[in-house]
């Protein structure tokens, strides 16, 4: 892509897709409250990934200091140390519906300036085809 290397982060993920990454774990817990490690490994499915997972544990306490989510110390469903459980709030679930009307937005931007190129393309005129 071109100018690649101006929107790269570290570990070669672009400012895009970590924008996606409040979205995507909001999506996550509202599909049922789990743990940060759980979140780590669901990711990927949705194309966010290549975050340390410091940057993950940021992103959630950003969200519980916005109060997106709580969270509590789980020490009995698991092996070994507690591990912190994190639950969408009713501010997070609305949040997350105005994520998602700002993404279907940009979806039909994104669709229009596709339609728009590839109708160029067709037709053929101009200098670059």
């Amino acid at each position: 892509m071109p100018g690649q290397g101006r929107r790269r982060r570290q570990g070669g993920m672009s400012r895009r897709v970590a924008r996606l990454l409040e979205p995507t774990l909001l999506l996550l817990l509202h599909q049922g409250s789990t743990h940060g490690y759980s979140l780590l490994e669901k990711l990927p499915e949705y194309g966010v990934e290549g975050f340390d997972p410091s940057i993950v544990y940021r992103a959630l306490r950003d969200m519980e200091a916005r109060e997106w989510v709580t969270s509590t110390w789980d020490s009995e469903e698991t092996q070994g140390p507690p591990r912190r459980v994190y639950r969408l709030t009713t501010l997070g679930d609305e949040t997350l519906a105005l994520w998602i009307g700002d993404l279907e937005a940009a979806q039909k931007r994104i669709q229009y300036l596709l339609d728009t190129y590839r109708e160029h393309m067709v037709e053929g005129e101009g200098d670059h085809h």
